[in-house]
């Protein structure tokens, strides 16, 4: 936690100004933003699971090429809409 008192006959630019630099040179904003952008990975499991409905997905949509039952809303830019699975 930074923290500046004010001085005597400082305005509050000063003291913004004082407060900035210690604010960037303690670390706080490149940590705040790295850890505000941070994606977490997956899991092994949660890996196995995605893959396992893409595959089931992937064949279902076969299936529904071959039969010739494919309509305008299974395609999303060449491919099937795909829902997390969790």
């Amino acid at each position: 936690m930074v923290e500046v008192r004010r001085r005597e006959n400082e305005n509050s630019e000063n003291l913004l100004r004082r407060f900035s630099r210690r604010w960037q040179s303690s670390g706080i904003g490149m940590r705040t933003r790295k850890e505000r952008f941070f994606k977490k990975d997956f899991t092994k499991r949660e890996k196995r699971i995605r893959a396992l409905y893409r595959v089931e997905k992937h064949k279902e949509y076969e299936k529904l090429a071959k039969l010739g039952k494919l309509g305008e809303e299974h395609f999303r830019k060449g491919k099937i809409y795909q829902r997390r699975a969790f």
